[in-house]
């Protein structure tokens, strides 16, 4: 990652997928706003989520586009040698992108069940519309579970080649 700033950034697969979990992220987001919510604690935490990933999904890649995860951005070296004790400013970013990612994934998976089961509750107590709306912001959901998840693996494998190479 740290070779990439500014608009280079959306020409690996890791970058890219930052847009496809903001647009599946959103569409959740969107879908729970517009539809009724007959589980409130359910629908609410999903609501909790979308907004919650979306939020730092678009600052992390924000961070990225500026150049924060390399060692020419020296603002950002010396809070993050003085905050958290941090050696290596691409070490600690590609940790950082991993624990987030593997924390999203785990976040939407539980929101993808309590969206599914919320929908399947209100199947016949609803309108068409209302269900359908339900049934799609599941559906998105378990797309951005995937999405994270792929990005967390892939985190994950270029933080461990990371730390090889130390």
């Amino acid at each position: 990652m740290a070779e990439s700033n500014g608009s280079e950034v959306f020409t690996t697969f890791l970058y890219v997928s930052f847009i496809l979990e903001l647009v599946f992220g959103g569409l959740v987001w969107i879908l729970i706003a517009s539809s009724l919510v007959p589980l409130p604690l359910a629908q609410g935490w999903v609501m909790f989520v979308s907004v919650f990933c979306f939020t730092g999904t678009t600052v992390l890649l924000f961070l990225y586009m500026c150049g924060s995860d390399n060692e020419e951005t020296p603002w950002l070296t010396v809070v993050l040698g003085y905050v958290t004790g941090a050696h290596y400013v691409e070490s600690f970013w590609r940790k950082h992108d991993a624990v987030c990612h593997s924390t999203a994934a785990l976040f939407y998976l539980s929101a993808f069940i309590l969206e599914a089961w919320a929908a399947s509750t209100m199947r016949d107590s609803f309108t068409q519309e209302h269900y359908l709306e339900n049934v799609f912001a599941a559906v998105f959901s378990y797309v951005a579970t995937l999405l994270y998840m792929v990005h967390a693996v892939f985190s994950l494998i270029r933080w461990k080649k990371a730390a090889e190479e130390l």
